[in-house]
């Protein structure tokens, strides 16, 4: 048997992976005041479709319950955001911050940086419409890279306004209902060939020389991106931001400011995105509510790969995953008629907040140490004879030292701690 095509196994050491990316974007995310919450990994199938229409049917983990209702496995937060926000319009005193680091499902064609399945970090503003909170947004999302030991000679933020094409396409007396499919022509159009781009094109009565003159020209000039770009330059974060009329975003329900992240040497694909969603909550709730909204996702596939291709990111993930892997002390058990107080002695460690193992069964002197040395113990603590005095060897300096058992744990931590200094200052003096 093996795991489903797209789907992942996470070993031990993909797993500090992966809760050193979640450490890093909770960390960020709360100290920019935003507040954590989580949806429902299944939702109906309706929430998602009101959300995108039918396009997105093709894309879900989708089927009928026990009940015969029709539920997906959520391809993506923001429609259950939504959903929550307008069943609680008044709960929570606007603007809300929110974050949220999910799993979540698409039944797409696996390629570099895009399985079927993926964690991801969203982080949303609800009620807040002014360019600030643009900004916001994106010194979030630039502080999030950073985190992980990446520099502005690394990524790059890519900024635009849907709004302007639209105005664009009114001024070619084109329909505001096709404006969706012009769009998904530019989201794509720096990846696909020429004649495609023209044949696609043709249907709107433009060019390829029409598009690309129009995003050469003084498009930055309207007063929410001058706004938004004088935010940035307040942050010291213009070397970080391009402004870039070809980023539109692929998803229908964004209605103005989009943004995504690219590496500089453009080998991955986008290492987030998102934008404003100001019209998805009236949908939502069948124009009820209406209230300004703005977000974007970083998923873990992408930025994993990413990490992994910088020396200094990658230098930093090992390092972490490293110290997350010690153990404070192994507890060898020299002598078997010792167990007994050894196991005590775990207690009282443990209860004081040290990482500790010990072998459970009855094992040689110098297999236990072997084991210590594969869970990266700092220290063995060896319990036989002598007790209740014990010897504690540091794994690392390959010196011991002897100390009372009976004494309390924190007396033990602090002349261990002394005993470390001096073994210091005495190589310090040898050397």
């Amino acid at each position: 048997m093996q795991t489903l095509p797209g789907f992942r196994d996470f070993l031990p050491e993909d797993c500090a992976a992966r809760n050193y990316i979640f450490t890093r974007w909770r960390e960020v995310a709360r100290r920019y005041g935003f507040v954590e919450w989580d949806g429902p990994p299944l939702e109906f199938t309706e929430l998602y479709k009101k959300k995108s229409g039918d396009e997105i049917v093709h894309q879900l983990f989708r089927f009928q319950d026990q009940k015969r209702r029709d539920v997906s496995m959520r391809p993506e937060l923001t429609p259950s955001l939504a959903r929550v926000v307008t069943s609680l319009p008044h709960e929570y005193k606007r603007p809300l911050k929110w974050f949220s680091i999910g799993q979540f499902f698409r039944y797409e064609k696996q390629q570099r940086g895009r399985l079927r399945e993926h964690y991801q970090l969203n982080c949303d503003i609800i009620g807040e419409q002014s360019a600030a909170a643009d900004a916001e947004l994106v010194a979030l999302c630039v502080d999030l890279l950073r985190a992980f030991g990446f520099s502005e000679s690394d990524f790059l933020v890519r900024v635009s306004n849907r709004k302007a094409w639209s105005d664009f396409l009114a001024s070619r007396q084109i329909e505001a209902h096709r404006v969706a499919d012009f769009l998904d022509i530019i989201d794509k159009f720096e990846r696909t060939e020429v004649s495609v781009v023209e044949d696609r094109l043709a249907a709107f009565g433009l060019t390829a020389q029409d598009v690309i003159t129009f995003a050469q020209s003084p498009f930055a000039e309207s007063r929410q991106l001058a706004q938004f770009l004088a935010e940035i330059q307040a942050r010291n974060l213009e070397e970080f931001v391009l402004i870039d009329p070809m980023i539109v975003r692929g998803l229908a329900y964004y209605t103005g400011f989009v943004f995504e992240v690219f590496d500089r040497l453009k080998r991955f694909r986008a290492i987030a995105g998102g934008g404003r969603y100001d019209q998805l909550i009236s949908r939502i709730s069948d124009n009820r509510i209406e209230m300004p909204a703005l977000g974007f996702a970083m998923g873990d596939v992408v930025l994993t790969e990413f990490i992994k291709e910088s020396p200094r990111a990658n230098r930093r993930l090992k390092s972490w995953i490293k110290r997350a892997q010690v153990i404070d002390a192994f507890v060898i058990i020299a002598e078997e008629s010792k167990r007994f107080h050894a196991l005590r002695f775990v207690e009282r460690l443990r209860q004081s907040k040290w990482r500790v193992d010990f072998s459970t069964g009855p094992a040689r002197v110098k297999n236990q140490f072997e084991r210590a040395e594969y869970v990266s113990a700092r220290y063995a603590i060896i319990i036989g004879a002598e007790w209740p005095l014990i010897t504690i060897k540091d794994l690392k300096r390959r010196e011991q030292t002897q100390l009372e058992s009976t004494e309390s744990i924190r007396d033990l931590k602090r002349k261990l701690q002394l005993w470390q200094r001096n073994l210091k200052s005495q190589r310090a003096r040898g050397s």
